[in-house]
């Protein structure tokens, strides 16, 4: 059984907050004053037992230094478990207050993230239209300066599809890779509406478009991958772990790439969601190196950067 820590693959789906070690929290916490979230409780919850501890986590982030620290730190995890690119989704709205402004965060994240970092700006599928306009803009201004995307995170059925198109336009115009979550609630439709009014590279999640098969082919004549973080969906009540259709999907031809999401809360790292597809998923090393040279050819990682991974995970299935 080969080493997963040592299958090089690249983590797409990483929120700044929910990247944060858990020491890194109980220290920011006591600086602060502040409560530590408790863990989610076993069983199915709403999203509101997600959102809650979410905030509470994100309100120890105080300084430029805090969010510096994090980056570097959600670095070394991935680099830890065999990423060699990783893509961070931030919403600038949550720490501009205490930054100082959008600009500053952006510029605080992108001086730590590194080498081996691209950063997607994000707005919430909850905020106004308008405000999704003002983040797209300012991604557009730092595209090809560390900036490569351009997301929507939050609970989908918080807005419409149609309310955010103008905003990836402004983001398709300045290059930018869109990948807006969805299909995590909604039904495949959903996705759907993602591909074709927003234009989704791809979609964060995407679970749901595994039941329709028009979709199915749309994602897959499209190359439209999904990152899917099997650990996100048990305790909102969205799927079993045994019952993610990694294979249906691969079968159809649609890529797959696996994230991590938010593994302060939900607790586990990349190397542990390939664990998990390979302990509950039974998915061989072969299937498992499929999804890793996936999330490598649907990045945003520099042309040489990707080669290189490519050739590593080829390596990786002779040993």
């Amino acid at each position: 059984m080969r080493d997963l820590t040592t299958l090089p693959k690249a983590n797409l789906h990483l929120h700044l907050t929910g990247s944060m070690r858990p020491a890194t929290l109980a220290e920011l916490a006591a600086r602060a004053g502040l409560p530590v979230p408790d863990a989610i409780p076993a069983g199915a919850h709403g999203w509101e037992a997600f959102q809650s501890r979410y905030d509470l986590a994100r309100a120890v982030l105080r300084t430029a230094d805090d969010i510096a620290r994090v980056v570097t730190e959600a670095a070394e995890d991935d680099a830890a478990c065999g990423a060699g690119w990783t893509e961070l989704q931030v919403d600038p709205s949550s720490y501009a207050e205490r930054l100082g402004g959008y600009e500053a965060v952006v510029e605080t994240v992108l001086a730590a993230a590194g080498d081996r970092m691209g950063v997607i700006l994000a707005a919430s599928w909850a905020a106004p239209p308008e405000h999704a306009i003002r983040t797209a803009k300012l991604a557009a201004r730092y595209a090809g300066r560390g900036v490569v995307g351009y997301g929507l995170s939050n609970d989908e059925r918080r807005g419409r599809v149609e309310d955010f198109v103008p905003a990836f336009r402004v983001a398709a115009e300045a290059g930018l890779i869109a990948v807006p979550h969805g299909g995590f609630y909604e039904g495949a439709w959903h996705v759907r509406a993602c591909v074709e009014r927003l234009g989704a590279a791809r979609v964060g999640h995407g679970l749901t478009a595994y039941a329709d098969p028009a979709t199915l082919e749309l994602l897959a004549e499209r190359n439209v991958a999904l990152e899917l973080c099997p650990t996100s969906y048990p305790p909102l009540g969205v799927a079993e772990l045994a019952g993610l259709p990694v294979r249906k999907l691969l079968a159809a031809g649609v890529p797959v790439a696996l994230g991590t999401d938010d593994p302060l809360l939900f607790g586990a790292d990349l190397a542990g969601q390939y664990a998990l597809a390979r302990d509950h998923l039974a998915l061989t090393d072969e299937e498992l190196a499929a999804l890793a040279r996936h999330s490598i050819t649907a990045s945003a990682a520099p042309a040489e950067r990707t080669k290189q991974l490519l050739a590593d995970v080829a390596a990786w299935l002779t040993r």
